[in-house]
């Protein structure tokens, strides 16, 4: 028989996931998750097991509330070129929003020493990027095969060079972020790649 769980369980997984977005996974810890989870230590543990379970379970509401909408821009796009740009336009309208819990993505906060000290963690971050990486790649193989793009255009580099470029994005959006000058780099980006 299984217990009952004497919580908002969504409730909690949306403070929780703030709280790690916010602060990153080493410096959440665990009384401040159960304090602002408003849960005690027995229930935390019967139902989600471990601080780690429970970020990997922020991990993937993040990916469904965030994450998934600039996806369904990038594929839903009629070109390949549109749908990165649309892509990065999600990104840049999430950093420019005073309510995001932080100008830092979610998934690529995970590139920290802590998370990926861990293997299970580290796999999923590496899963992250290459998944990432592998969307936008088959996006530009699509057009080279459609002959919208020159079928010079080296798919693979290109995913990398922009997956690469958003994660520095996010970085320097820590220290400091304006919108245009961001936008700006985009095109000079994209248009160098010829999207």
């Amino acid at each position: 028989m299984t217990r009952k769980i004497s919580f908002d369980y969504d409730q909690a997984l949306a403070t929780a996931t703030d709280l790690f977005w916010q602060s990153g996974y080493a410096a959440t810890g665990l009384r401040h998750l159960l304090k602002a989870m408003d849960i005690g230590e027995g229930s935390f543990y019967n139902t989600l097991g471990s601080k780690k379970q429970l970020y990997l379970a922020c991990l993937e509401r993040y990916e469904h509330e965030v994450v998934d909408e600039r996806i369904q821009v990038l594929l839903a796009a009629p070109s390949a070129a549109a749908g990165i740009r649309g892509f990065f336009d999600r990104v840049l309208a999430r950093l420019d929003d005073p309510a995001t819990p932080s100008r830092m993505c979610m998934l690529a906060a995970m590139q920290s020493a802590e998370v990926l000290a861990d293997a299970e963690l580290r796999e999923r971050a590496e899963r992250g990027l290459t998944d990432l990486q592998a969307l936008i790649r088959e996006r530009l193989r699509e057009d080279i095969e459609r002959g919208l793009l020159p079928g010079t255009l080296d798919a693979d580099a290109s995913a990398s060079l922009i997956v690469t470029y958003l994660q520095g994005l996010w970085r320097t959006a820590l220290v400091t972020f304006e919108r245009s000058a961001a936008q700006r780099q985009i095109d000079v980006l994209l248009t160098a790649l010829g999207l």
